[in-house]
């Protein structure tokens, strides 16, 4: 087995090949003087399972096209198996029509990696469950409920907590962390007039006196959490944080979180935030989950068998 790392979050990277105790392989990807990307594997790859680790995070393009010239110079090698390994996938958004004469990108997503050369795909909370269907190879879905409550365990009292899903389609999500808490459950109604906007509209369930939690999968420009923090505030909550598994944090959303009644925001580091920093920012490490699935897809194990 060998481990290998584009440029998109080499901190993560690096902590995975720590907890199996490996180094990663030697490759080089570079830009051209007019951008063009260009990779080279430094060591013998020929016969070997290869996990390529790199979120398709900002800048999305570039990562992507990184990951897919790196899959296609193993395949080449004559790597014996490819395995894309996407802690953040970009493009996840985009997952169905929203109307006349748009495109479905996750789909097309899907098949690029697929045809680059991956056997396989391990990626980690995806923004809706139908995507594992875009792929036609074996792709295994990581969710990051179980690191969540451990860190709310630790630094939360349990008596008075509620989650809030933040919107009526993270329900499941948010009801799966509210079971494994034995914590009750509300929902923000809200209503998304443009894309990156949002306006909050009601809350159900009675948040008065409850530390609250907000559990979502991505946050881009913070407007709806923060929209959210202020509303459950205003409805006599006597705290509001957030648990996020993606944490895009684009353009002024630190701003915004700061300037909200929010605690803190708490994301994985499935995306690097080396170039961010903030008070209310906080980070849990998903290094041991996504290291545990690679041992385990590496010896034919089973990786359902981490979320039992």
């Amino acid at each position: 087995m060998k481990l290998l790392s584009g440029n998109a979050n080499i901190p993560l990277a690096q902590s995975i090949a720590d907890y199996l105790d490996m180094s990663l392989a030697r490759a080089k990807v570079q830009r051209f003087a007019d951008n063009e990307i260009f990779a080279t594997i430094d060591e013998n790859v020929r016969g070997e399972d290869v996990f390529v680790i790199q979120s398709t995070s900002y800048p999305a393009n570039d990562h992507l096209m990184e990951l897919l010239i790196i899959m296609d110079a193993l395949r080449r090698a004559s790597a014996r198996r490819i395995t894309a390994v996407l802690p953040y996938f970009g493009y996840a958004r985009q997952d169905r029509k929203t109307g006349g004469r748009t495109p479905i990108s996750a789909k097309l997503v899907a098949n690029l990696i697929t045809t680059a050369g991956a056997n396989r795909v391990l990626t980690m909370e995806l923004h809706a469950g139908q995507i594992q269907g875009f792929f036609d190879i074996p792709t295994d879905n990581l969710f990051v409920t179980n690191v969540m409550e451990n860190d709310i365990r630790a630094n939360y009292p349990l008596k008075n907590l509620m989650i809030v899903s933040p919107d009526v389609g993270g329900v499941v999500r948010a009801r799966a962390l509210a079971n494994r808490l034995g914590a009750d459950l509300a929902i923000v109604d809200k209503r998304r007039e443009r894309a990156g906007e949002s306006e909050v509209m009601n809350i159900i369930g009675d948040v008065s006196g409850r530390d609250c939690i907000l559990f979502d999968d991505i946050v881009d420009s913070a407007g709806t959490l923060c929209n959210a923090a202020d509303k459950l505030t205003e409805a006599g909550a006597t705290s509001v944080s957030a648990y996020v598994a993606h944490g895009v944090l684009s353009g002024k959303a630190l701003e915004r979180v700061a300037a909200s009644s929010m605690k803190e925001i708490v994301v994985t580091n499935s995306i690097n935030h080396s170039d961010k920093a903030s008070a209310k920012l906080r980070h849990v490490k998903v290094a041991p989950l996504i290291g545990e699935a690679i041992r385990r897809i590496a010896n034919e194990e089973s990786v359902s068998k981490l979320f039992d």
